[in-house]
């Protein structure tokens, strides 16, 4: 059987390779290629050398999106995993309603991101507009509200994956920390986050790479307001790309450093939390 496995590999595996050259590495081929032009019309690209890498630093721009960008992941990552992991060890203790509880925590990862940041609008506006302000008034009410948001629509989901690590912890273990004395603080600390290491580093992960690509909430919830101070790097692309004629080799050449970053980041994350199940 496992013969057999072996010999049809590249055959079951090439139509998702098939998808993944045509989907993700081809235009990302491209892309970085394009990066290099200058373009008049749609199909009319002058080879200009890095001079687009050059221009992204006209002004501060894109400096300040990747900045904020930075500060409202690395608030996201903390809170989304500290509530996810707090409501999934509330919820694996075997408490009436739990699957009810479950499910509706969830629900909000359902809600298209455009739809989720109109809601968020209005709701946050609700509450400021009586003192006369409103989300982009001032670059903190549009911080804040982004994690909030951000929140509220990742932590059911993570939410899951945790719990999925809690309820595969060996019994056994448990009670010989229990036989041997352990308290709370010594059995969370000792044998339940070294045991859902693979969940913190799936959701870390998740929630890392989610923060910096967000951009149809922060399109909905703030469109960078007020004065491009609350604009991350996804719309901050987008704005260049689409909205300023003849930067459209400057949008790509963001796209290209954005990736980077992102990858850079994510690669560096899984490896640390991963050697820290090796250790576990």
């Amino acid at each position: 059987m496992q013969k057999s496995i072996q010999k049809y590999f590249a055959l079951f595996a090439l139509p998702g390779l098939i998808c993944f050259a045509i989907a993700f590495l081809i235009p990302m081929v491209m892309g970085v290629v394009l990066s290099f032009f200058k373009f008049s019309t749609v199909t009319d690209g002058t080879f200009i050398g890095l001079e687009n890498y050059k221009r992204i630093f006209i002004n501060n721009d894109f400096t300040s999106a990747l900045w904020f960008t930075v500060k409202f992941t690395v608030v996201s990552v903390i809170t989304i995993n500290l509530g996810a992991f707090t409501l999934a060890m509330l919820l694996t203790r075997g408490i009436k309603g739990t699957n009810a509880f479950r499910t509706i925590f969830f629900m909000p990862n359902l809600i298209g991101g455009i739809v989720l940041g109109w809601i968020w609008q209005v709701i946050i506006n609700g509450v400021l507009l009586p003192r006369g302000v409103t989300i982009v008034s001032d670059p903190k009410y549009g911080f804040w509200g982004l994690v909030v948001l951000m929140n509220w629509q990742n932590i059911g989901y993570m939410m899951v994956i945790y719990i999925a690590g809690i309820q595969n912890i060996s019994h056994d273990l448990i009670e010989a920390a229990q036989i041997d004395g352990a308290n709370k603080v010594t059995m969370l600390r000792s044998v339940i986050l070294p045991s859902i290491m693979p969940s913190i580093t799936i959701c870390s992960f998740l929630t890392l790479t989610n923060g910096f690509k967000l951009f149809d909430q922060n399109l909905a919830l703030t469109a960078g307001d007020p004065g491009k101070q609350t604009e991350m790097l996804a719309l901050n692309i987008f704005n260049t790309f689409y909205g300023r004629s003849g930067f459209e080799g400057v949008g790509q050449a963001k796209a290209v450093i954005f990736t980077i970053i992102v990858a850079f980041i994510a690669l560096t994350q899984l490896r640390l939390t991963r050697s820290k199940e090796v250790e576990a």
